[in-house]
């Protein structure tokens, strides 16, 4: 991933109401919004990857129909994350779709309301 990808990452992430970016512990980094996680960046088979929470049947639709960009994660893939690899064929707007979805099901409702 290189540094462009990083920033596209981050100016996704951050521009939701009080999200915030953790280099501490699970992911490099870590996109939180009241102290939980909705996206992280994750180096996965020497590839980095961007995992987030997905609505009910997305993960597994998305890896069933596009093996080779799209992955259950270990640990949190049994909730339903799911993990998108990062390289030179990333679709951006999938990947702000993935994270809004993502965004919207970690943030207080008073938050999520702020979006429409």
């Amino acid at each position: 991933m290189t540094k462009d990808e990083l920033h596209q990452l981050r100016v996704l992430c951050l521009a939701f109401p009080e999200a915030i970016e953790d280099g501490d512990g699970v992911g490099n980094p870590a996109f939180k919004v009241r102290a939980k996680i909705f996206a992280l960046r994750h180096l996965k088979d020497d590839r980095m990857s961007m995992w987030c929470k997905a609505p009910d049947g997305v993960q597994r639709g998305l890896v069933e129909s596009e093996p080779e960009r799209f992955f259950v994660p270990p640990y949190v893939g049994r909730y339903g994350w799911i993990g998108i690899w990062l390289d030179d064929e990333t679709d951006w707007d999938l990947v702000a779709d993935l994270v809004r979805d993502s965004y919207c099901m970690t943030a207080p409702k008073r938050l999520v309301a702020q979006l429409h």
